[in-house]
């Protein structure tokens, strides 16, 4: 978790600060040194990180890498840098050259944007052609975040990291093969489909026919799998959401006593004369409880205010203009059924 924060907030940095860099060098400092440094290695042990490390090439002396990671006394990785804005592709060849003549087994091409890691799969101490893991540090995944801690300073193993650079490499190519078959459909990829789902001769015309199918049919399953993923996120994130409500709701202080029911048995009992009983409704809320017409706040029949020492019926009249009455017994409310059923009357042209 360590490693993606400090990544994500390389990678926030560098956009910010991207447009200001105009040399190389300044590119080393601002954007690859930070990066060394986020994999555990001390950027100001020469012991550990070495700059401008020297990679004589047979008879041509002098010739220099940016940087050389080491372990132990031996270098474990060899970095070249170049400005931001520099295409990597036209690149490579030198490090390529750099590669044979050091002990080490991994090097990495970088822009400070780009970062292209190398090894030597096909032929040893012979730097591979394409690389087994590419990433843009401004957009970094988190399974790439994953690969790319394999060479934190804690973790860094020779063994480990060229077992899983075969795999890397090769999912790398089988996902850009599968990326150009679903723009493009090849017709050995439209004849293998075809030949699942069609039971008759696929002749010339089929092939043409299902070209346009697969293709299609290639769209829509990745459009599905896509929406798929996102109402998936969504709806998790919704749930998220309404728990961290019900987690954050404060405790409901409204208590409704077995005083406050009593009353509204007795209220409902005097307003069915007047009223369906299933129209009568009971609203607590921490300072009174209501008695609404509808469940409506602004149909008010009576109040019980029962917090207090005495104990009040409010009844209202036509402008809703409540009047509190002392009881001393619920029994008293019975007196005032009169001036209940009128306030029932108010709202006649409800009923």
């Amino acid at each position: 978790m360590e490693l993606q924060n400090q990544l994500k907030a390389l990678g926030e940095k560098i956009e910010q600060l991207k447009e200001k860099i105009h040399t190389e060098e300044s590119t080393k400092h601002a954007f690859v040194l930070p990066f060394i440094a986020s994999l555990g290695y001390d950027t100001f042990n020469p012991l550990e990180v070495i700059p401008e490390y020297t990679a004589d090439i047979g008879l041509k002396k002098g010739e220099k890498v940016d940087y050389a990671i080491f372990q132990k006394g031996e270098p474990i990785l060899i970095i070249e840098c170049k400005h931001w804005k520099e295409d990597l592709n036209v690149h490579n060849s030198q490090l390529f050259r750099y590669f044979h003549t050091t002990k080490t087994r991994f090097a990495l091409l970088t822009n400070g944007i780009e970062f292209r890691f190398y090894t030597d799969l096909e032929n040893a101490n012979k730097m591979d052609e394409k690389p087994f893991l590419e990433f843009n540090i401004c957009d970094v995944k988190e399974a790439t975040i994953n690969e790319i801690a394999k060479f934190h300073k804690s973790n860094f193993d020779v063994d480990t990291i060229l077992t899983n650079a075969s795999s890397l490499k090769y999912i790398k190519e089988l996902k850009y093969q599968f990326n150009e078959e679903l723009k493009s459909p090849s017709p050995g990829f439209v004849r293998l489909l075809t030949s699942k789902v069609y039971s008759g001769r696929i002749t010339e015309k089929v092939m043409t026919e299902f070209q346009e199918l697969v293709q299609k049919a290639a769209s829509q399953t990745i459009s599905e799998r896509v929406n798929d993923r996102l109402n998936s996120a969504l709806n998790k994130e919704l749930e998220i959401r309404q728990q961290e409500e019900i987690d954050t709701e404060p405790v409901s202080k409204i208590v409704t006593t077995e005083e406050e029911s009593e009353a509204f048995k007795i209220v409902v009992a005097i307003l069915r004369r007047k009223i369906p009983v299933e129209r009568i409704a009971m609203r607590d809320t921490q300072s009174y409880c209501g008695v609404l017409l509808d469940d409506n706040n602004r149909k008010p029949l009576c109040r019980f205010h029962f917090n207090g020492t005495t104990k009040y019926l409010g009844t209202f009249n036509m402008e809703k203009k409540e009047t509190r009455h002392p009881l001393e017994s619920l029994e008293q409310i019975y007196d005032f059924q009169s001036v209940l059923l009128v306030s029932a009357d108010n709202y006649a042209e409800m009923q």
